[in-house]
């Protein structure tokens, strides 16, 4: 009874484990009021490296004395321009400007402001650009929903206007420049938009010209300032490609001296423009739209450093490296998936000259100095992405070369953890490199996660800031890492112990993964916390034998769908602005705008498909496993036949993967950074499984269970299990898997008759039969009883 209940308290207990590490959030500050008035002042194209005292005085005493951050200015439209920035400040949310428009530059766009009567004014085009966002866009954005939420707003300039033009077009109060004496126009109206300019250009004298200008500009608004305001200047737009982070500083009661966040980035000093619409709300005290802005108020949090330069060095140093991430990591994913596919060509012809035949028309043995070096290639292939990760410890972006000091840094991290693998206790055995190379992938990427996942901002194989859709937690690659690794790592120390404590095993390692990923104060990804709950799931139901059955993938998806219900139970409890992913998608199926959330996750989906060099490794490892593992020569089939945990490991990986990419509207990109660490060790545990596969060691007849690893004499009960509990699985030693389907003799468990299978096949010499090969097969079966006559037999494919 107890045995039949396993997988169900199992299932439950990593339901339970999951939606306790997700109910929680970290408290990033309640936004509140601060202020009677706001101003907005943006300056298209405005970065950090353009502050200093001299060339900004005003804007660097404001940063001084309030709170800063780097602004990811991301829009509807790539790169985001002029137009695109001020009209998504007013939306609150991705919107852009429609016309026809290259998608990588900033042409002029003429924007027409009429007045007609002296005080506000009017955008004739402003109708036609709400119905393209509503309609030919995927956000759903509502210009002019910033100056919807207040009874009054006042614009300074056409960027501005754009900001603050109502959905049909109608600016309140209107300035085309700005006065001399600015405070009767900026204290007639709560809000106020003022552009104060741009700063365009490469040329470093002429962008210090362009920020004198808006800090002059700057230097009689604070003077005009209305009381109790708060002011915040931010750098709008891009004004070129590629995309760069901007400045964002705010200035006035409850913003002194830190770093501005907001629930939407959930990293300090970073925020996005679609923020800046609600925190302008939110300091005036006044309700959010019905319709959700797509962006969260921003709060200051402390521990800025005192000194501004020092201060300010971080953001700017953010921005290069984001930018040379962006070079970077297009060439680095190319390279290491035209590595993949070319150590699956070398593989094939190993892999069908591994098995050594009887006879003596068999084909030489390919040298073993041949096999190691491929060996080594495979595990420096499976290590490529964490060293990668590593490799944003040093700061190879701030050298001129950068491109070529990221390599060096890799290449080295790669050798020195190969060596670590190959050096390593174990590594002789079948599964010694496996369950190294899992370990240290896990270890490197949980370990940055637990620390903040610094070294995934703006890293090769992290996420951009620049790109606006994740800046804290695990990102795709990071993710697929992670789960493939943790996933490896359970069914290796599963394998390891006894057929009846592997599931427990498994949910130990798996449960405690899940919490790294799914809670919010550490890899804060939902949706990777469910796909990995279906894949422990699939693994521990495996994990002591037999195949993915149907009755197993309904428990997988069970404990998915109960994992999801239980956060969305928790997260609808929660206050509309407080909700994460998972919940404001079921909020928006309830009030019918949840096509919008499918429409995006559909297009993300066929678009990274289509243009990410991941989906290439995700389709190089899927056809290499096919069509070469799996085949009867391959090895693959005989590996899960020999270690069921191993397969449980890798068919659950294979789940989660899918599932996470899919629902996280990556496409086949979690599964390929899962493929990058796995497909190169699957093929390199078949390869050590094939050169044992002439082995017949078999234990002693009289030998008791304590006698030694070859389990309880003939004749008694198996721990273990032929390959799933059926006839397709026995210890390496003595049967193959899939192909020849015979048992060992005395039914042994099965973990311990592979590990001594392999101790025997690690000391013998190439072409040579294991140490009880000779003669040992007749008298087992006779001793077992076991009429099994292929037990006698070449393992031939």
């Amino acid at each position: 009874m107890l045995r039949r209940l396993t997988p169900v308290l199992l299932t439950l207990l990593v339901v339970v484990l999951g939606v306790t590490a997700l109910a929680a959030r970290p408290d990033t500050g309640t936004p509140r009021r601060t202020a009677d008035y706001v101003v907005l002042a943006g300056v298209a194209g405005l970065r950090w490296d353009d502050v200093d005292p001299q060339t900004t005085p005003t804007l660097w005493r404001m940063a001084e004395q309030g709170s800063i951050g780097s602004l990811s200015t991301r829009s509807a439209h790539r790169p985001t321009c002029p137009v695109d920035g001020w009209l998504t400040l007013g939306a609150g949310s991705y919107a852009a400007w429609n016309g026809s428009r290259q998608q990588d530059g900033c042409p002029p766009v003429g924007v027409s402001v009429e007045q007609p009567d002296g005080i506000g004014a009017n955008l004739p085009d402003q109708e036609g650009v709400v119905r393209h966002n509503q309609d030919r866009l995927p956000w759903g954005a509502v210009p002019g929903s910033l100056s919807e939420s207040v009874r009054c707003s006042v614009a300074v300039g056409p960027g501005a206007a754009v900001a603050a033009a109502r959905p049909f077009g109608r600016v309140d109060r209107y300035a085309p420049a700005l006065p001399e004496d600015p405070a009767a126009l900026l204290g007639s109206c709560v809000l106020s938009v003022v552009d104060l300019g741009t700063v365009t250009g490469a040329d470093p004298a002429t962008r210090k010209a362009d920020a004198r200008r808006a800090d002059a500009a700057l230097a009689r608004v604070l003077a005009a300032r209305p009381p109790r305001s708060m002011v915040m200047v931010a750098g709008i737009s891009d004004t070129e490609s590629p995309a760069r982070l901007h400045v964002a500083v705010a200035d006035g009661p409850g913003w002194e001296h830190g770093w501005l966040t907001s629930a939407s980035t959930g990293r300090e000093g970073y925020l996005q423009l679609v923020d800046l619409a609600p925190t302008a709300l939110t300091a005036l005290g006044r309700p959010l739209p019905e319709r959700l802005f797509l962006g969260r108020p921003a709060v200051r949090v402390e521990d800025r450093p005192d000194d501004l330069a020092t201060a300010i060095a971080a953001p700017a140093d953010a921005d290069r490296e984001a930018g040379a991430q962006r070079t970077v990591a297009g060439w680095f994913f190319a390279l290491l998936a035209l590595a993949q596919v070319a150590l699956a060509v070398a593989v094939l012809p190993l892999l069908r000259r591994a098995r050594r035949l009887a006879g003596p028309h068999s084909p030489p043995p390919v040298s073993r100095r041949i096999v190691a070096t491929v060996e080594l290639l495979l595990v420096a292939a499976a290590l490529a992405v964490p060293a990668a990760l590593l490799a944003d410890a040093v700061p190879w972006w701030r050298g001129e070369h950068a491109g070529l000091w990221f390599a060096l840094v890799t290449v080295a991290l790669i050798g020195a953890a190969t060596a670590l693998v190959r050096f390593a206790p174990g590594h002789e055995r079948t599964l010694g490199p496996l369950g190294a190379v899992a370990g240290l992938a896990t270890l490197v990427v949980g370990a940055d996660v637990l620390s903040g996942a610094r070294l995934q901002l703006n890293g090769v194989v992290g996420y951009s800031a620049l790109e606006g859709g994740r800046f804290s937690g695990l990102g795709t690659v990071g993710l697929g890492v992670f789960l493939a690794g943790s996933l490896l790592s359970a069914g290796w120390l599963a394998q390891r112990v006894r057929r009846g404590w592997r599931p427990m095993v498994v949910v130990a390692v798996g449960g405690l993964a899940v919490v790294v990923v799914g809670s919010p104060y550490l890899g804060s990804d939902p949706v990777g916390a469910i796909a990995l709950t279906a894949g422990v799931a699939v693994t521990a139901a495996i994990s002591t034998g037999g195949w993915l059955t149907v009755s197993r993938l309904v428990w997988a998806t069970m404990a998915g769908l109960a994992l999801t219900l239980g956060v969305a139970v928790v997260d609808l409890r929660r206050p509309a602005e407080e909700r994460a992913a998972l919940g404001r998608f079921l909020a928006a199926l309830g009030d019918g705008t949840g096509g919008l959330t499918v429409h995006r996750a559909s297009t993300t989906n066929f678009e990274t498909l289509v243009n990410s060099p991941l989906t290439v490794l995700a389709l190089v490892g899927a056809l290499l496993v096919w069509f070469a593992l799996l085949q009867p020569w391959g090895g693959l089939m005989r590996l899960f036949g020999i270690y069921p945990a191993v397969r449980a490991a890798m068919a659950g990986t294979a789940v989660a993967a899918v599932i996470g990419g899919l629902l996280g509207g990556s496409a086949l990109d979690v599964a390929g950074a899962a493929g990058a660490l796995v497909v190169p060790m699957a093929a390199l545990a078949s390869l050590r499984v094939l050169d044992h596969s002439t082995d017949r060691t078999q234990p002693g007849a009289g030998r008791q269970r304590g006698d030694g690893p070859g389990g309880p004499p003939a004749g008694d009960a198996p721990d273990g299990d032929s390959a799933g509990g059926e006839a397709d699985e026995g210890a390496e030693g003595g049967g193959t898997a899939g192909s020849g389907r015979t048992r060992t003799a005395a039914g042994t468990d099965d973990a311990a008759e592979a590990d001594r299978a392999d101790r025997d096949g690690a000391r013998q010499r190439p072409g040579e039969r294991g140490p009880a090969a000779r003669d040992a097969a007749v008298p087992a079966a006779r001793a077992s009883g076991d009429a099994v006559g292929a037990s006698t037999e070449a393992t031939t494919p």
